[in-house]
């Protein structure tokens, strides 16, 4: 189901690490690393791409657009399959560890003879890397860390990879005869962060349809059972997807039961029993008579349980039930109540659109504003410099206000160095409309170095937003490690607002961090971080991830009016100035 420019994207930065594996040409690697990228974040669906077409692509050149060619012609790429074949599988299977890179892990073939995840654990504890080039003690335990990280994902994927699953299946089957309801539930539809299987329910007189028709999808490579109440299959990508068939009538019943999860679930039996009630995917019945009560709608079984309609996002058994019998359940944040992202990216830096394209994609979304932060110097790779960034800022200001009366913000992304220093002098950063600051490197600092780098970050009176603070990347690398309550705490101080970052690999903060962060008093940003037009539908997955987190509209300064918003700008900076 993934789109031809995701297949191309991840064959693509494959080729980049076998480059890497083989001691190839670094800049190759490079190269074809930034072509996936493109490709990735490119609107418009490669495979019906010449190859003139192709090279119109930033970071797509003339051997590169052949090699796209060809796969689309052929299904492979020569040169890769010649590769792979030269890398014994074992070293490829190494590569999936996060925080081991390609060149360590063909060091520890050749040197070792190392060629599996258990042999390398193994070797770890019998501290036979020691002696190895380029290993310590302190690469040990992040290698083991990585392991860790990856037996914990197991089979589980990201939530935009299931969601676009889930959303073709469901297009799919919608449109068959008889569908009076289809949708997906389970972890996905409570926007968990990782997906292990795929839930589909479908409101149908008839089941057989449905079942036959999911079996029979493109996507399908094996079909794991077949019945009139339950098929499993396996997708090309293997990902499992349960499709269950309801009768109309019981719908709203099936589901609540069938989103979960199974600790929310509890809960609300326990309520149904003290009621004389039994509940099920079928419905509420009356435990003495057998009649059901209530079983049409979500909204119908929680109003006969004394409860309002609980938001998927926050069935985890995390008190809100309890909260719903006193009145006291949140009203969440919501997609619509976002009226502008404040963390984005152009081809200034590391960004994939130009200025224009993206200022045009968020126009078109509905925003009232808009904030351009491209990285400021201190990340070398982006080559930034005064002259770049307040030229962009002429171009940002001649814009502001021509796409649908959208205003634009001129920010940037700041790097907050191993000593909570920041890239540009206090006179330059002046003239930003607003800073997001986050760590990029040095991910290895002390609990307590780390820690008052964050906080000498949240007391510049420059910073207003601490970005994707804890730097994590899902199932490939772990967050910092930093007394994340005493950075709570300096946000809500000095008025820095926290960062959901709602890249579906970093999703950072967490629903379990912003639950924490929320009780010191803090505000935050639902951001996308978009490094091109497609990456501002992410936005979803922040909202979803904020949700979780039992956000509310007041709690997210990017949905406040803009002269709110300008206000706490202004505001956390004047109180920082007046701190000694």
């Amino acid at each position: 189901m993934a789109r031809p420019n995701e297949e191309v994207e991840a064959l693509l930065r494959e080729y980049a690490d076998l480059i890497a594996i083989t001691h190839g040409d670094a800049f190759k690697a490079r190269v074809y690393e930034k072509a996936a990228r493109a490709i990735g974040g490119h609107p418009a669906d490669v495979s019906r791409l010449d190859a003139k077409e192709l090279r119109e692509i930033p970071g797509v050149g003339k051997s590169i657009a052949e090699k796209i060619v060809e796969y689309f012609r052929t299904g492979s790429i020569t040169v890769v399959e010649e590769t792979r074949a030269q890398i014994p599988a074992g070293v490829r299977e190494l590569v999936t560890i996060p925080t081991l890179g390609p060149k360590k892990a063909m060091t520890l073939y050749e040197d070792l003879h190392i060629s599996s995840v258990d042999e390398l654990a193994d070797a770890i504890r019998a501290e036979k890397l020691r002696d190895l080039k380029g290993f310590g003690e302190k690469t040990e335990q992040n290698i083991l860390h990585g392991i860790a990280l990856l037996q914990q994902a197991g089979d589980r994927i990201l939530l935009d990879m299931a969601m676009k699953s889930a959303e073709d299946i469901v297009a799919e089957l919608s449109r068959l005869t008889g569908c009076e309801s289809c949708t997906y539930a389970g972890s996905l539809r409570r926007m968990r962060e990782t997906i292990g299987d795929i839930d589909i329910l479908v409101a149908a007189e008839r089941s057989a349809p449905f079942m036959d028709a999911l079996s029979a999808l493109p996507s399908t490579a094996d079909v794991i059972a077949h019945g009139a109440k339950k098929t499993s299959v396996r997708t090309v990508k293997g990902l499992q997807i349960d499709l269950r068939v309801l009768p109309p009538d019981s719908w709203g019943a099936g589901l609540q039961y069938f989103t979960g999860s199974k600790a929310h679930n509890i809960r609300t039996r326990t309520i149904a029993v003290r009621r004389g009630l039994k509940l099920s995917e079928y419905g509420l019945f009356d435990t003495e008579s057998g009649k059901r009560t209530a079983s049409r709608s979500e909204e119908e079984v929680y109003a006969r349980l004394g409860l309002p309609w609980i938001p998927p996002t926050l069935r985890e058994d995390r008190g809100e039930v309890q909260a719903g019998m006193r009145g006291e359940l949140p009203q969440v944040v919501e997609e619509k109540d976002i009226r502008g992202d404040l963390h984005t990216h152009t081809d200034l830096t590391d960004g994939l659109a130009p200025l224009e394209d993206m200022v045009h994609a968020a126009a078109e979304r509905g925003y009232a504003y808009y904030a351009v932060t491209d990285h400021a110097p201190n990340l070398y790779m982006q080559r930034m410099t005064d002259e770049k960034i307040l030229a962009q800022r002429r171009l940002v200001r001649e814009l502001d206000g021509a796409h649908h009366r959208m205003r634009l913000l001129h920010g940037t992304e700041l790097n907050i160095g191993p000593d909570g220093e920041l890239d540009w002098p206090d006179d330059f950063l002046e003239g930003f409309d607003l800073c997001v600051a986050a760590v990029h490197s040095h991910f290895g600092l002390s609990r307590a170095a780390m820690t008052r780098r964050l906080v000498r970050a949240c007391e510049n009176p420059h910073v207003n937003i601490i970005g994707h603070p804890t730097t994590r990347l899902i199932g490939r690398r772990p967050g910092i490690d930093a007394d994340l309550d005493e950075v709570f705490a300096a946000c809500a101080r000095t008025g820095t607002a926290l960062e959901v970052n709602a890249q579906p690999d970093r999703l950072d903060l967490s629903d379990e961090d912003i639950l924490r962060a929320r009780q010191y008093g803090t505000k935050f940003a639902i951001d996308t971080d978009a490094h091109s037009v497609l990456h501002l539908a992410y936005l979803r997955y922040g909202v979803g991830t904020a949700q979780r987190g039992w956000l509310t509209k007041d709690d997210v300064v990017n949905t406040w009016p803009l002269g709110r918003l300008r206000r706490f700008l202004r505001g956390g900076r004047a109180a920082r100035g007046r701190t000694p």
